[in-house]
């Protein structure tokens, strides 16, 4: 008899780029997704400049490209990235989708269930940065 495969509630938010904050215009550039059920934090986005400056062409993408690096060295828990990224999975979360006015923000935190938190972080990236 085949397993069942074990759905977990996750929750995500979406990273954003605001090349003006007073215009509130932003462009998704990456998914950060915490499963406490199964002891997951991941995060996918734009990784190379070229495409940065292609997405967001008004802003500043070289700060943006270190921002997002530190943002994934706080999610995996890098200790050189700080005391932030020595706190648990959860807090890291809180710490990367809490609201901020500057170049990087984070989108509101949404939910969803799944089965391949891997997965899941690919498919919300491909849907909600690639558009695809």
């Amino acid at each position: 008899m085949t397993e069942r495969p074990k759905w977990v509630e996750y929750h995500f938010t979406v990273l954003r780029a605001v090349p003006h904050v007073y215009r509130g215009e932003f462009v998704n550039i990456g998914v950060v997704v915490l499963s406490r059920t199964a002891d997951f934090l991941g995060m996918r986005a734009i990784s190379d400049l070229a495409t940065l400056r292609a997405a967001v062409p008004a802003a500043d993408t070289e700060i943006l490209l270190q921002y997002l690096q530190c943002f994934r060295e706080i999610c995996e828990g890098n200790p050189a990235a700080g005391e932030i990224a020595l706190l648990s999975r959860p807090e890291r979360f809180h710490w990367l989708s809490s609201p901020r006015s500057d170049l990087l923000q984070a989108s509101p935190v949404h939910e969803g269930i799944g089965t391949d938190m891997e997965g899941v972080v690919d498919e919300l990236f491909r849907s909600l940065v690639r558009g695809g």
